[in-house]
């Protein structure tokens, strides 16, 4: 592997990582305050999901580096800046149906994304994908049909999914933004060119919509930077708590 894949290949590897870290993060938030046990119980589920996809890819990640900073390094010890989590992952978990949504759209894009993964000449990240595609698939259909429940549920349900699609439709583009680091990749057979997932992603996001009785908004400007580091308010606010007792004790173990 030449320098130039080799840093590439860290750098998405930290994209893999760092989106289901921060998700996963928000999704822990719930714990203790579902709407029901067993939801409450689902989503600390998912989110353990999350910090699991997460750890085996910024393990790879430290890997690939050698510069010997581990998964644990990457997620406590980088500033706000350095984070490549998409956009949708550090959104706040507002109402129950915002939460539902926003995990719809990450949950359907990484469903496609990481069907295609499996197909990665590098055998690690294909690996990984097909594992995490299992899980996935769950937290695919289980936002759907929560999602569904809401829009087609009460006039008051149907208008906070409603309120949440406003607030969080203009992040999903950002999934499906690429650069050089893609480029790179791409040509080499390790990753997936994104542009061929967008319409599978908006048939499936369609086919939801429908049956929840929304539409999906129109001439909505997107919202992108996380491939840059370029992030919301609300990343630095949550990496103040998720890293707080890695910076105030420097080294601690249990």
């Amino acid at each position: 592997m030449t320098d130039k894949i080799s840093k590439a290949l860290f750098e998405y590897c930290l994209r893999l990582g760092d989106s289901p870290l921060i998700l996963g993060q928000r999704l822990g938030e719930w714990c203790g305050h579902g709407p029901i046990l067993e939801e409450d119980i689902a989503l600390t589920n998912i989110a353990l999901d999350l910090i699991g996809q997460s750890r085996a890819f910024l393990t790879y990640a430290g890997e690939i580096e050698a510069k010997g900073r581990t998964e644990d390094d990457l997620a406590f010890l980088r500033n706000e800046r350095e984070f490549r989590n998409l956009l949708l992952t550090e959104q706040p978990n507002g109402d129950f149906a915002q939460t539902m949504l926003r995990q719809l759209f990450v949950s359907a894009f990484q469903y496609y994304f990481y069907s295609a993964l499996k197909l990665s000449k590098d055998k690690t990240l294909s690996a990984l994908a097909e594992k995490s595609l299992k899980e996935v698939s769950y937290h695919l259909r289980h936002s759907a049909q929560w999602v569904i429940r809401l829009g087609d549920g009460t006039s008051e349900s149907k208008a906070r999914l409603e309120n949440a699609l406003d607030e969080l439709w203009k992040y999903t583009g950002d999934l499906f933004d690429m650069d050089d680091t893609d480029t790179i990749l791409i040509k080499e057979g390790i990753v997936p060119d994104l542009n061929l997932l967008r319409e599978d992603w908006l048939d499936k996001i369609s086919e939801t919509f429908g049956l929840a009785s929304i539409s999906i908004p129109e001439n909505v400007f997107m919202m992108s930077g996380s491939r840059k580091g370029k992030h919301t308010e609300h990343l630095g606010h949550m990496l103040s708590e998720m890293q707080y007792l890695q910076r105030a004790f420097p080294g601690a173990t249990w």
